[in-house]
């Protein structure tokens, strides 16, 4: 019985029973050592037993095993390792890499948790699945990513997944998104029914102290009791010990209690509390070493401080562990993992561990222990454990003798920190590794690493300084390296809009390989940006056949075709490279082309389509620690909740675009679109005035006939004469007809001359580019015959207009031509919904992928989500949509 726990239970029971009604659920519960955590997760391992109804899965995390990759994964999904090859081939490969059973192909990191959910999923076909996880801030950080990944794409599989964590005195367990569920102490009331049940034997002055002194917690009113019998609590009136928290008072508790056991029984503790295999032949065979055998087992059993589970020695609360480990002496900690590291080579041929255990027995540097440990590292590279890689490498170099090979291990350790989304920790072990290292090449690498540290984290131009730092150290015995460097340093430097550090850098590059491409890229730097437009466009034209840029995989690629007009361009790069990284399961670089896929989408009129990549973007951004990205994405979606009117979502989204200049620039360019809908003509101004005069107007290029039209309605001609002559010569020497419609439409608005406005809308009706753009072309227009009391010719015009506004789900667009209309003496009625419009951006990639033949499978493989999940969007999608099966879906325009 769970005294004080009514609430608690209720929920654990609620996502229990909406696993048996196929519903997932995910619960993460917290709180401090001792408070209940793993009573919970008893409790739902009862619960979801009865009748066999619930696949259990269940781990326990243990701290020596958070720098082994995957090792939580190797301990929860042990028994099910024979599921793994009906798994998609990219998924079971990356899943039995990670986990050591085959070689790994080094694919991607988080195709490791896609490979989990489907598992998942897999198992949950036969009946209800309940994944337990205790411990979980010691999980290593490959399998807490896996887990996380998985947890959060649960959805309609039947899936319970519960874990628990410790608030203090532990790591961090970062599970955002996730539902919570925090423990605290129980209420006076149930902690003396908890001590009347478990300590009825000792008097009620002592229960009342012990009482007193656990402050609700469970485990201290449960081990209290017991160590007061064994006389390692005294008690007496006035006793008070309240300055020790309750965590410290319960590990002391045991310390003491361990204290008192005969020496073997204390020698085979630590080593138990050392290895976190809880294998019994290593504990035994470590034990025999030190003078300690099984029969010492028995004294700990009887206190019930460890015992034997399914073949594996545990304790009872990891408590327990960290007494018996931390109450012993440095010389007796020393010896034991010695012994273990001889143990674990003999008996399980786990050079991992046995070289981690050598690492602890050894104080000062020792070149064998440290290139066992750096052998290790490699191992983890493989198996995607970045975190592991680092602290491997970091613990090499730490026993290295030689300087220079500790540089080495220290800017390999950099490198994997870095991978692993460990920015600090990186930058912090590059900057050592440089001093250490013996030659210009080995810097140079450890400045690549510093750079691509800073370009992840957004700060542009000290990537770009790190970049020109590595190239001047490799220039004269790696030419060809230092050239590609200064290239994308000088690629670093335009983003960061620093156009005298471009023309330095191609200065620097003059004398080496990939020069001229450099070269081209001051040109379009200096051009686009200082003047020059014309030359700048064909210096950007010629670049896209860069030997470093053209490339298949390179996102900068579609930017490029953006800046220069060419949507479509843009569009299949980005499309290619979205198909390319989920064939390859590289989450690593799915966001980015995502973005550039929803910008493409949105700027060829696909808006559903644009919203749906866009968001499924933003999750695995978030989910993999991309914060760039994750801001990419937001301002796609903010620009097509300015389109929508949506004033709480844009600006709700323009709030997390704060992750440097140039998303300060499209966040200001999508709250000027969203006011401008809504005639807010000094607030667009406010905001576009100086970013489409500054150094960033590149980023605002799409905004600036917004800045024409507001300046023109204030009577600013100056501001937009400004604006609308850059558009103008950018518009000529993009070749695309849509961008010079958009540029007579700004004309037109500044002369007030007909001539323009029709040579606009005939060159729209050529080019079916910029659907949005067209529709705001024919509403000035048809505002304008309106004016001039031309009502026949204005209903032309501003039909068309609602037309599109309509289709592209453009509200205050759409009721401004509805308006206009009415002042011609014509009304029109508000249309109803478009089917396809009233599904989520899940259900119409969905729907959209199972029209185009996919199986749910093959659905599931490419958007990160279980066949049951696709199944059960197709389900809520079919009613939406007036069909009742996949066949109707052929008969739908979904393209």
């Amino acid at each position: 019985m769970l005294h004080g726990r009514s609430e608690e239970l209720a929920v654990v029971d609620g996502l229990l029973s909406d696993a048996r009604a196929g519903r997932s659920g995910v619960l993460v519960v917290r709180g401090e050592a001792g408070i209940g955590k793993s009573a919970l997760l008893a409790h739902a391992a009862q619960g979801g037993g009865g009748a066999g109804e619930f696949r259990i899965l269940r781990g326990t995390a243990v701290e020596s095993e958070s720098v082994v990759p995957f090792a939580g994964l190797n301990l929860l999904l042990g028994s099910v390792m024979d599921r793994v090859d009906a798994l998609p081939p990219n998924q079971s490969t990356a899943l039995r890499g990670a986990l050591g059973l085959a070689p790994s192909d080094g694919g991607d990191y988080y195709l490791v948790g896609l490979a989990v959910l489907t598992l998942l999923a897999d198992l949950a076909e036969q009946g209800p699945v309940l994944c337990l996880v205790d411990d979980a801030h010691w999980l290593d950080q490959g399998s807490a990513h896996a887990l996380v990944f998985a947890a959060r794409r649960l959805q309609a599989e039947g899936i319970a997944m519960i874990f628990a964590a410790r608030d203090l005195h532990a790591p961090p367990f970062p599970a955002p998104g996730l539902p919570e569920l925090r423990l605290t102490g129980l209420t006076p009331e149930h902690a003396t029914a908890l001590l009347e049940e478990h300590a009825a034997d000792l008097p009620r002055y002592v229960r009342d102290q012990i009482a007193q002194e656990a402050r609700g917690n469970p485990l201290a009113l449960l081990e209290l009791p017991a160590a007061q019998r064994e006389g390692h609590l005294p008690t007496a009136h006035g006793y008070r010990v309240a300055a020790l928290p309750t965590h410290s008072r319960i590990q002391q508790t045991f310390a003491d209690r361990i204290g008192a056991l005969p020496e073997r029984t204390r020698t085979l503790l630590l080593i138990a509390a050392a290895d976190d295999t809880g294998d019994p032949g290593v504990v035994f065979t470590a034990a025999g070493l030190l003078g300690a055998s099984v029969d010492d087992l028995e004294v700990a059993e009887q206190r019930q401080l460890l015992r034997s589970d399914e073949g594996r020695l545990t304790f009872r609360h990891p408590l327990i562990r960290a007494a018996a480990y931390q109450s012993a002496s440095l010389v007796r900690r020393l010896a034991v993992h010695k012994a273990l590291a001889h143990a674990l080579a003999d008996v399980l041929d786990d050079d991992h561990r046995s070289a981690w255990h050598l690492a602890a027995a050894t104080t000062a540097p020792d070149e064998d222990v440290a290139a066992a440990l750096a052998r290790t590292a490699e191992d983890a590279r493989g198996r995607g454990g970045y975190v592991a890689v680092a602290s491997a490498y970091q613990r090499a170099a730490d026993l290295s003798p030689d300087p220079a090979q500790r540089g080495h291990r220290l800017a390999a350790a950099a490198g994997a920190a870095g991978a692993a989304g460990q920015f600090d920790r990186a930058a912090v072990l590059a900057e050592q590794a440089w001093d250490l290292v013996p030659n210009h090449v080995d810097k140079a690498r450890v400045a690549r690493i510093q750079a691509k540290l800073a370009s992840e984290q957004g700060r542009l131009a000290q990537a770009s300084q790190q970049l020109v730092r590595a190239a001047m150290c490799a220039r004269q015995t790696e030419p060809e390296l230092a050239g590609e460097m200064l290239f994308f340093s000088a690629q670093h430097a335009w983003a960061g809009r620093d156009l005298d550090a471009v023309r330095e850098i191609a200065s620097l590059a003059a004398d080496l390989p990939g020069a001229e491409d450099t070269r081209l890229t001051a040109q379009a730097a200096t051009g686009l940006d200082g003047g020059d437009v014309p030359g700048g466009m064909a210096a950007l034209r010629t670049l896209l056949g860069s030997q470093y840029v053209g490339g298949p995989g390179n996102a900068i690629t579609a930017w490029w075709h953006l800046v220069l007009g060419d949507d479509q361009a843009a569009y299949d790069w980005a499309s290619l490279l979205e198909r390319q990284s989920r064939a390859q399961g590289a989450l690593g670089v799915l966001p980015r082309a995502l973005a550039y896929l929803a910008r493409g989408r949105l700027h060829l009129g696909q808006h559903r389509d644009a919203r749906a990549a866009a968001e499924e973007g933003m999750r695995i951004a978030a989910d993999i620690g991309q914060t760039f990205s994750v801001g990419f994405l937001a301002s796609v979606l903010a620009e097509l909740a300015a389109i929508e009117g949506d004033d709480a979502r844009c600006e709700e989204l323009v709030a997390t675009m704060t992750d440097g200049p140039t998303q300060s620039v499209r966040a200001a360019c999508a709250l000027a679109l969203l006011d401008l809908g809504s005639g807010r003509h000094d607030a667009v101004l406010d905001r576009l005035a100086d970013v489409a005069a500054g150094a960033h107007r590149l980023y605002a290029l799409s905004s600036l006939p917004d800045l024409v039209e507001a300046a023109v309605r204030l009577g600013k001609d100056a501001i937009a004469e400004d604006a609308a002559t850059w558009y103008d010569e950018w518009a000529l020497n993009t070749g695309r007809l849509w961008a010079q419609a958009v540029a007579a439409r700004c004309r037109a608005l500044l002369t007030d001359d007909e001539q323009w406005f029709t040579r606009a809308v005939d060159l729209h009706r050529a080019d079916e580019g910029r659907p949005f753009e067209r529709a705001r072309t024919e509403l000035l227009y048809g505002e304008w015959l309106r004016r001039a009391r031309r009502k026949a010719d204005a209903r032309t015009h501003l039909r068309s207009a609602s037309d599109l506004f309509e289709r592209l789900g453009a509200t205050p667009w759409a009721n401004r031509a509805r308006t206009e209309l009415r002042a011609t003496g014509e009304s029109r009625a508000v249309p109803g919904p478009n089917p396809l419009g009233t599904l989520t951006p899940q259900e119409l990639q969905v729907v959209r992928l199972a029209a185009e033949g996919l199986t749910n499978r093959d659905i599931g493989a490419q958007l990160f989500l279980s066949p049951r999940t696709v199944g059960y969007h197709l389900y809520k999608a079919y009613p939406k949509l007036g069909v009742t099966s996949r066949a109707g879906l052929g008969r739908l325009t979904v393209s």
